[in-house]
C-alpha cells in the first residue's frame, strides 16, 4: 500500500479523498493554491504545500509544480479527484515517468476514451450500439455534408474535452453556420483542440450511467446505474439510483455489457459509461468519463462500496475483492448539487462568505461538503459548494427525505441552488420519474427559473 498520497484537487472531492485515506492508514499532502490557503481539506491534511497563485492554469492545471510537489513530500502516488488534471494524459504519462502513481487508468487507455469519437469508435467495436455520428470535424464544409447525410435534428459535440462544452441542439441547415462557428470558438478555447462531431439527436432522451471497476489483473465488475437526466446547459444537477425508468432485465443487459466492453478495451481502476436511453428503452453509448465521478456517492449508497478506497486499492496493485454476485444494489439514493448560483436569474454566479453553516442530519443523509462557518468562496473555481446525498428504502422516500433535508439546510451569506432543488422535488414530473435532458429547459416557468 502506498506510504503517502498528494491530491491533485480542491473543495470537497479533496476531502472526500482525505477522509478515505485516514481510514486507510494513508498519510496525505494536499495541493493547494494560494486562494484555498484556509481551506477546509488544507486544514485537515497532513502536510499541505502551496502550488501557486489563485489562478487554475498556475497552480490546479500546472503539472510541473503539482509533480515538483509529489516528489518533495515524498509523495509515492497522486489522485487527481475530477475536473483539472483528472483525464490529461500528459500527467498521467509524467506521473509514470517518475515512477508516481496516477491513481486511475493508463495513460493510453485515457488517450482513446477520452477522446469522444475514438472512444465511440472502440466502444463500437466491443459491440456497444451507437447513435449515427461522424468523424471529427474542423471544417464548416465538411460538416454541412455530414449533417445533410444525418439529417436535422442533430446534436453538434466537442470531440475533447467535457462540462457540456461544445455541446449544442441544431435544429436546422440555417441555424448550422452560425452554432457550429460558436461551438468551435468555445472549444478551441476551453480545449486547445476545435474538433467537432454530429450524432443524431434523440427527442426526449434519459441520461443513464454504468458505474465499472476494473483491477490491474482484468477483472471487473459493474455497480449498478445511474439516472443523470436533470441537467441546465449539459450540466448534471441531480443524479439518482437506481434509475426509475429502466427493467431488471434492461439494467442487467447495460450493466453486463459495460463491464465486458471495459475489460475488452484494457481499462483499468474506475470509471463510466454513459448512455442515452430512448423512450421504447433502446440504448447507446455517448462517452466514457474515466475518472471518478462528481455523483459517485448515491452509487456508494445504494452498494455499500467506497468508490474512492477501491480507486487506491486498484492503484497500488491490489486485486478486486469484490465479484459481480456479490454487489446487490439496495434502497434507493438521491444527489443533488448545491452551487453558489442564483437560479432565479439565470443561475448567475455569487461570491461571499458563508456567515451561517448548518447542514442537515438524521437518518440516511449525508453531506460531502467543505464549507464552514467563515469561510468565504473564492472566484476563481466551480460553484459547487455541496452534495447532498440521501438514501432510503424507496424511491418515495427518498424524496422525502431529501425534501426535509433540503428544508433543514442552511447556508447564510450567499445565494445558494437550495430553493431551486427543493421546487424540482415537488415537482410531478419529477416525481413521476418522467426527466429527460431537456427536462429544465421545457418545465422552466413552472420551475420558477
Amino acid at each position: 500500500m502506498f506510504r503517502k498520497i498528494l491530491i491533485a484537487n480542491r473543495g470537497e472531492i479533496a476531502l472526500r479523498v482525505i477522509r478515505a485515506c485516514k481510514e486507510m492508514g494513508i498519510p496525505t499532502v494536499i495541493a493547494h493554491s494560494e486562494a484555498d490557503r484556509d481551506s477546509l481539506p488544507v486544514r485537515l491534511a497532513d502536510e499541505r504545500i502551496c502550488i501557486g497563485p489563485a489562478a487554475s492554469g498556475k497552480s490546479y492545471l500546472n503539472i510541473p509544480n503539482i509533480i515538483s510537489a509529489a516528489l518533495i513530500t515524498g509523495a509515492e502516488a497522486i489522485h487527481p479527484g475530477y475536473g483539472f488534471l483528472s483525464e490529461n494524459t500528459s500527467f498521467a504519462e509524467i506521473c509514470s515517468d517518475v515512477n508516481i502513481t496516477f491513481i486511475g487508468p493508463s495513460a493510453d487507455v485515457m488517450a482513446i476514451m477520452g477522446d469522444k469519437v475514438s472512444a465511440r469508435e472502440a466502444m463500437a467495436r466491443v459491440g456497444l450500439p451507437m447513435l449515427p455520428g461522424t468523424p471529427v470535424l474542423r471544417t464548416l464544409d465538411e460538416a454541412l455534408e455530414a449533417a445533410g447525410d444525418i439529417g436535422f435534428p442533430l446534436m453538434l459535440k466537442a470531440a475533447a474535452g467535457g462540462g457540456g462544452r461544445g455541446i449544442r441542439l441544431i435544429n436546422s441547415r440555417e441555424d448550422f453556420e452560425r452554432v457550429f462557428t460558436l461551438a468551435q470558438n468555445e472549444v478551441r478555447e476551453a480545449f486547445h483542440d476545435d474538433g467537432l462531431y454530429l450524432e443524431r439527436y434523440l427527442a426526449r432522451a434519459r441520461h443513464v450511467e454504468v458505474q465499472v471497476l476494473v483491477d490491474n489483473y482484468g477483472h471487473g465488475v459493474h455497480l449498478g446505474e445511474r439516472n443523470c437526466s436533470v441537467q441546465r446547459r449539459n450540466q448534471k444537477l441531480l443524479e439518482e439510483s437506481p434509475s426509475p425508468i429502466l427493467s431488471p432485465e434492461l439494467r442487467a443487459e447495460m450493466g453486463m455489457k459495460a463491464i465486458r466492453a471495459v475489460e475488452a478495451i484494457g481499462y483499468r481502476n474506475a470509471g463510466t459509461l454513459e448512455f442515452l436511453v430512448d423512450e421504447q428503452g433502446r440504448y447507446y453509448f455517448m462517452e466514457m468519463n474515466t475518472r471518478l465521478q462528481v455523483e459517485h456517492p448515491v452509487t456508494e449508497l445504494v452498494t455499500s462500496t467506497d468508490l474512492v478506497k477501491e480507486q487506491i486499492r486498484i492503484a497500488a496493485g491490489l486485486p478486486l475483492q469484490l465479484r459481480q454476485e456479490d454487489i446487490r444494489p439496495h434502497g434507493h439514493a438521491i444527489e443533488v448539487r448545491i452551487t453558489a448560483e442564483d437560479a432565479d436569474h439565470d443561475f448567475r454566479p455569487q461570491t461571499g462568505t458563508v456567515e451561517k453553516y448548518l447542514p442537515p442530519s438524521g437518518p440516511g443523509v449525508r453531506v460531502d461538503s467543505h464549507l464552514y462557518a467563515g469561510y468565504e468562496v473564492p472566484p476563481h473555481y466551480d460553484s459547487l459548494l455541496a452534495k447532498l446525498i440521501v438514501w432510503a428504502e424507496t424511491r418515495d422516500a427518498a424524496i422525502a427525505r431529501m425534501q426535509r433535508a433540503l428544508d433543514e439546510y442552511v447556508i447564510e451569506g450567499l445565494t445558494t441552488t437550495i430553493p431551486f432543488h427543493q421546487r424540482l422535488l415537488r415537482h410531478e414530473g419529477f416525481i413521476r420519474g418522467d426527466t429527460y435532458t431537456r427536462f429544465l429547459q421545457e418545465e422552466a416557468v413552472a420551475l420558477g427559473i
